[in-house]
């Protein structure tokens, strides 16, 4: 039988109103804001003795809170053994260096052989359960053609202190993140920004798109140019940061900039021709990619549970390798 944890909780005469979901999230900060919304949606809380099914009321002094957490049930995926590549492991998160190819969660079409799958069979039981049930322990994620670091949490507190860092963009830590991208042409500035808000593509809704106004996600990506490639400019190795962390936001950004990423299918159809610049070897390790050319190269954050800042690197994959050699030697 599940067991269930009854936590309570009274705020004090002089606090203010706030939401029911904040209130909680400060006075239970080992869990998730999102799964204390999951908790009131599903009648697990109670205030001053009734049900409450709306995260948003608002409660204040002297309220009574009471919330029933259940016991994390088992992730719908199951257990497959991976050949994962652990840069870092401690009894809270672990960090992977994700290849190209590797899915990072089950969705459909790829309910099997993604990274949750393997992490089941190495983590086991310890595997956090507040990330839903079809990725448990995900903090964030890598499209499936994008390689590189990857961190994933092993239990609720690790999951809830991760999350905030990723919500809070490292404007108040030390969350980093920067990739390496190979791009047509080269961009102008040489280093800069982009900020362009994104959004589902109202014309093929597998997109995302830079949208104008008020509309959409805020979006920013700074970027530096690291080498050339050709007599003409043809490529450039770009070192991209990201300041917020939206779906495909690198490989949008710099296809609105006109500059799409090598390989995107999806964001540099309208620059195919530009492959017959390339020498015959670049042209063959570009086939031989099958992938947008993007690594995520760096990671670093704060330990949730000793504050430690770690740092981690990845050097370019071998098919990305391959490709700036090819690129080098045709230049």
């Amino acid at each position: 039988m599940p067991v269930t944890e009854d936590r309570r909780a009274t705020l004090g005469d002089d606090a203010a109103p706030e939401r029911l979901d904040r209130a909680l999230a400060r006075a239970f900060p080992d869990v998730s804001r999102s799964r204390l919304q999951d908790l009131i949606r599903a009648g697990h809380v109670r205030w001053n003795g009734a049900v409450s099914l709306d995260p948003s009321v608002k409660v204040g002094p002297g309220a009574d809170l009471l919330v029933a957490v259940p016991e994390a049930v088992a992730a719908e995926p199951v257990a497959e053994r991976l050949d994962l590549a652990i840069v870092y492991e401690d009894d809270d998160l672990i960090v992977i260096d994700k290849p190209a190819g590797l899915v990072v969660h089950p969705a459909p079409g790829h309910d099997s052989g993604t990274l949750v799958n393997g992490l089941i069979a190495h983590c086991g039981e310890s595997l956090s359960g507040i990330g839903g049930v079809r990725r448990p322990g995900i903090v964030h994620r890598l499209d499936k053609d994008t390689s590189g670091l990857l961190v994933v949490a092993k239990n609720d507190r690790a999951h809830a202190g991760l999350t905030a860092q990723f919500a809070d963009h490292g404007r108040t830590g030390p969350l980093e993140r920067a990739y390496l991208a190979l791009v047509w042409g080269v961009p102008e500035p040489h280093h800069g920004t982009i900020e362009a808000n994104l959004a589902r593509s109202v014309r093929n809704r597998e997109k995302i798109a830079v949208v104008r106004g008020e509309t959409g996600r805020h979006a920013i990506t700074h970027y530096r140019v690291e080498e050339t490639f050709g007599p003409e400019g043809t490529v450039a190795r770009v070192r991209c940061i990201l300041e917020t962390g939206r779906t495909h936001q690198i490989r949008v950004h710099l296809s609105h900039r006109g500059h799409p990423l090598l390989g995107d299918s999806v964001y540099g159809g309208a620059f195919k021709t530009k492959v017959s610049r390339l020498s015959p070897e670049a042209r063959g390790a570009l086939d031989a990619l099958g992938r947008q050319a993007l690594h995520a190269s760096v990671l670093g954050f704060a330990h949730p549970r000793s504050g430690e800042t770690l740092h981690f690197e990845s050097p370019l994959p071998p098919d990305m390798r391959a490709l700036m050699t090819a690129l080098r030697a045709g230049a």
